[in-house]
């Protein structure tokens, strides 16, 4: 049925467009400048000259960054920790979460309790890694992954959600003869995508971006991160001109330095480290809002 509009609610549809259009381009701006500072030339954009429009297009900086020594030793163990850490995350919270919906679990509500009351407090830096230490965790792959798998908040998310299914469904399935993981695995799990998508998307991008784990439990260069080692680049973009001068070597990071400035190395980090993780939001997006709202809300 075509509903008439008026010329008023016209108007007022295409300013809303407009005014969408503009707060779009405004996040997406950031991006945008990153990408055209990252491949444009580097005298014009440490000169501030390039803000709209790449000027002298070239790859040369992401050639020069990506020979760095260990880059992709530290690629490998980012993107293993962001697979293997979100898988480990979104099934841990998916179990939790069905779990604590169970009225036969065992002491179901000391276990939530004691679950929830850890979101409000915290050891602190020197105990959390005494603990880490206690447990030979310091200087393994494992550190990344351990320490997040159970996150509080992503298990009060899903518990929330699956309080929303039909209880039909479970009861069928009991009926049926299903026992507890043949429930979860064949009922819970395929009603939840759109819980799990988001849990998915939160932990992968704090996989991905974490460096502060490295910093604290690792000091085998072997298991830097590439956020860390990025990061410890990009705090050295501004010295590194100058320690080139003072030293006769000439390395891989010195070739960087006496090719390019600092602002093209800044730039062009962060759009390696930008860039991966901006690709995981179209593959989940479609369950990103359902998620949200139905995860939050109960009923």
């Amino acid at each position: 049925m075509k509903i008439k509009q008026s010329k008023g609610d016209r108007a007022f549809i295409i300013f809303l467009y407009i005014l969408f259009a503009l707060f779009a381009l405004i996040c997406a701006y950031p991006f945008y400048y990153l990408i055209i500072n990252s491949i444009s030339a580097n005298d014009l954009s440490a000169a501030g000259k390039v803000n709209f429009i790449p000027h002298a297009i070239q790859f040369q900086n992401y050639i020069d960054v990506l020979k760095l020594n260990g880059l992709g030793t530290a690629m490998l163990v980012s993107v293993g920790r962001t697979v293997l850490g979100t898988i480990c995350t979104v099934m841990a919270s998916a179990f939790l979460g069905f779990m604590f919906t169970q009225e036969n679990m065992w002491h179901r509500k000391f276990w939530y309790r004691f679950m929830v009351i850890t979101m409000y407090f915290n050891a602190g830096l020197i105990p959390m890694y005494m603990t880490m230490r206690s447990l030979h965790l310091t200087n393994t792959f494992w550190v990344y992954i351990i320490p997040a798998i159970v996150q509080p908040f992503n298990v009060i998310m899903v518990k929330t959600y699956v309080e929303s299914i039909p209880a039909s469904l479970q009861e069928a399935a009991q009926i049926d003869g299903a026992g507890v993981l043949t429930i979860f695995w064949k009922v819970i799990l395929p009603t939840s995508k759109p819980i799990l998508a988001t849990i998915a998307i939160w932990a992968a991008v704090g996989q991905w971006n974490s460096f502060q784990d490295t910093l604290i439990y690792i000091t085998d260069q072997k298991l830097y991160s590439l956020q860390y080692l990025l990061y410890t680049y990009l705090n050295q973009a501004s010295s590194l001109a100058t320690l080139v001068k003072n030293s006769g070597n000439v390395s891989a990071v010195a070739n960087l330095a006496t090719q390019q400035t600092p602002t093209s190395i800044r730039m062009t980090i962060s759009v390696i480290v930008v860039l991966p993780i901006l690709f995981i939001y179209p593959i989940f997006q479609k369950y990103f809002v359902k998620g949200i709202m139905i995860g939050s809300v109960k009923g």
